[in-house]
């Protein structure tokens, strides 16, 4: 085999659940094939380099191995390898959504049942 279908690939390599979920995020324009864009059915030879929008992170991917079949996740990571660049980027997103997460954790929040109290009883001795 010298040659997959890329929603298949994608499937095979875990990066989507379901096939049908690779072919949305394909025809949503959320995967490159050498810096175009593709369709479902596009085939993917080894050496090509994908680029994956999965929420917030970018995959960029060099493909290694071909599968139509969907695998364990120790023989699928071996179905590509991650560029240095992508992975430090994605590194750097994964870090500043979480120094987000703790920003928006530490925002005042409305008063509990106990804190309520308190207020009103502060209110009616004034």
């Amino acid at each position: 085999m010298d040659a997959t279908r890329l929603d298949k690939w994608l499937w095979a390599a875990r990066f989507f659940k379901t096939r049908s979920l690779a072919q949305q995020a394909i025809k949503g324009g959320k995967v490159e094939i050498n810096g175009q864009r593709a369709k479902p059915s596009r085939l993917v030879r080894i050496d090509d380099r994908l680029k994956i929008t999965r929420g917030e992170l970018l995959f960029e991917v060099d493909v290694q191995g071909l599968s139509e079949r969907r695998v364990s996740a120790p023989q699928a990571a071996e179905l590509y390898a991650e560029t240095e660049s992508g992975r430090k980027a994605r590194e750097a997103k994964i870090e500043q959504l979480r120094q987000d997460r703790q920003t928006r954790q530490q925002r005042p929040r409305r008063p509990d049942k106990r804190q309520r109290r308190e207020l009103q009883k502060l209110q009616r001795r004034t």
